[in-house]
């Protein structure tokens, strides 16, 4: 079990490692982007749902609990960067198979052009961050 820490640790949330690694690339991507948003969690306990407002000002920290890096599933992480520039905001979201067809935005140069500039921006993100994608 991995943790998503909010500011402090009075505000964290656990998510299994994979999980966390997948939605720290996306925050990441989006955070680099200069791009604020909304983070909306059901509480694994069953006490409800939590929202964070996700921008630069706040401090945020993943933790992982585990020592070896997961594989990255491209088409998961294209689906919650999806989501996260919705008007819902991030949320997790079922993993896809690997090649799951993913509409990824209403591009004015088209799905396909979109497709290929997600994909060169998580490249670069991945390989920053030593990620490796299957």
């Amino acid at each position: 079990m991995g943790t998503f820490i909010y500011d402090t640790m009075a505000n964290c949330v656990e998510f299994d490692d994979r999980t966390l690694a997948h939605l720290r690339i996306v925050i990441m991507n989006k955070l680099r982007r200069s791009e604020p948003f909304m983070f909306d969690v059901e509480m694994r306990d069953g006490s409800g749902r939590r929202a964070f407002w996700v921008s630069t000002s706040v401090p945020l920290q993943f933790r992982f609990y585990a020592n070896r890096l997961p594989y990255i599933n491209r088409a998961w992480i294209e689906q919650l960067m999806v989501a996260a520039s919705g008007p819902n905001g991030l949320t997790v979201l079922p993993e896809p198979d690997e090649l799951a067809d993913v509409e990824l935005s209403d591009d004015s140069a088209g799905p396909a052009h979109a497709r290929e500039r997600d994909s060169e921006a998580l490249d670069r993100s991945t390989s920053a961050t030593g990620l490796r994608m299957v």
